[in-house]
């Protein structure tokens, strides 16, 4: 039993952010559907690689083909394309918001408001929603209606000002962190709002911000002091006051942590230098913060000597956290990283009839963690999802279409009936 499987999602959502929290949350058993623009879907459909019948393209080769990286973004996310800003697309919406448990959007801030879609409007459809925003700056705010993607959070949060080497310029971090953590921030957060509605029939709105993200992330460093003894924020590989870093070796590079006092005295013994801190420069750890470049130096020269391999063995025999820092390529293939994703994960898809169980070219991971089930949530606006008649079953990572009825009322199951292949 999944944690999450009593627990309905309505998802508006593009990009990066909002998809992969859409993803989270299916991943832990939720039913998450995901409401995209009619003719054109989430605008990442239209980036390559495309993947197909004929394998992966820069460009699409057949009707079939789909974006990887929409393959990676919608593992267990079933979609419909709904046009929001038509009268009957808004109430087929708050049709299906009636019988959700969980609304998440990261459209710009305001835009699901100015469509009749905001919290309020579903509250008062569904008072026990739990209603969540992603977005660069905050709903609020003077930055809030600012065009932010990962990069411009990086730059305006100041992560890449202490990202990069110490005599380089700021550094972008090679992955897209505001857009992945953000969303992990706000799954939690959404575990809570349910947990809370639990215990009060209450639901909530929740405002998650990539900005407010990158500035927890920095600070749970003592950047403050760092900022107020004047110390360089940027460190590169390396600490700023020890000989925690890079190092390379005859073949490769590694990287080691150090530390504490001890470490470093089993690191020295390791490599025959322990006299270096019988006295002068390296006796304190004071005089070492003073001296630390010409430390790494010898520490360089000595450990410079051995092969990857050799420097290892060396090193984790002493008991110091080491590691060789390897390409993008070496970390796939090893046995480390499939050992833990069974193979068929690693697997293409190559027809649609495939893409429900086989996203194409993705390495996913498993749920990295399982709760107890969830208990029933309580609304004060009627019955509990886990007690409604389920929707008819989508199926993942396709594109798909509701037709808007032709007269007549209809409930939000004769709608998701009417779905058919785009």
């Amino acid at each position: 039993m999944k944690p999450l499987e009593d627990i309905r999602v309505l998802s508006v959502t593009v990009f990066l952010a909002g998809p992969f929290l859409s993803m989270t949350l299916a991943r832990f058993g939720a039913e998450v559907v995901k409401v995209e623009m009619p003719g054109a879907g989430d605008p990442i459909r239209s980036a390559g690689p495309f993947h197909g019948p004929k394998g992966v393209h820069a460009e699409r080769q057949t009707e079939d083909d789909l974006s990887v990286r929409v393959l990676k973004r919608s593992e267990g996310v079933k979609s419909v394309t709904l046009n929001l800003k038509d009268p009957e697309g808004r109430r087929m919406f708050l049709d299906m918001a009636k019988q959700s448990d969980v609304v998440i959007e990261n459209l710009s801030p305001g835009s699901m408001k100015r469509m009749g879609l905001g919290y309020e409007d579903v509250a008062a459809v569904n008072p026990g929603i739990v209603y969540c925003s992603i977005s660069g700056y905050g709903q609020t705010g003077p930055y809030k209606d600012l065009p932010a993607h990962d990069h411009q959070i990086q730059a305006m949060s100041g992560i890449m000002d202490m990202n990069g080497a110490a005599d380089g310029p700021p550094t972008r971090i090679g992955v897209f962190v505001g857009d992945l953590v953000t969303p992990l921030y706000a799954a939690y957060s959404i575990l809570g709002a349910l947990r809370h509605r639990e215990k009060t029939g209450e639901g909530q709105y929740l405002d998650a911000s990539m900005i407010d993200t990158l500035a927890t992330l920095m600070f749970m460093e003592p950047m403050e002091y760092v900022l107020k003894d004047g110390q360089p924020v940027r460190a590169g590989n390396d600490s700023r006051n020890d000989v925690t870093g890079l190092y390379r070796l005859v073949d490769g590079d590694v990287i080691i942590t150090v530390g504490l006092s001890l470490r470093l005295k089993a690191l020295l013994g390791a490599l025959g230098a322990s006299e270096l801190l019988d006295g002068g420069r390296f006796a304190t750890p004071e005089a070492r913060e003073a001296n630390i470049a010409a430390l790494r130096a010898e520490i360089q020269a000595r450990l410079g000597k051995y092969s990857c391999e050799e420097g290892i063995a060396l090193l984790q025999g002493a008991g110091i956290p080491v590691a060789r820092v390897r390409t993008i390529s070496e970390a796939a293939r090893s046995s480390r990283c499939t050992g833990r994703v069974p193979t068929n994960r690693w697997r293409a898809a190559s027809s649609r009839g495939s893409r429900s169980n086989s996203p194409a070219a993705i390495c996913r991971s498993s749920t990295v963690a399982r709760s107890s089930a969830t208990t029933t949530a309580r609304s004060s606006g009627g019955s509990s999802a886990s007690t409604q008649t389920p929707w008819p079953s989508l199926r993942s990572a396709g594109w798909y279409r509701v037709e808007p009825p032709r007269g007549g009322s209809r409930d939000i199951e004769d709608y998701l009936c009417s779905i058919e292949n785009i």
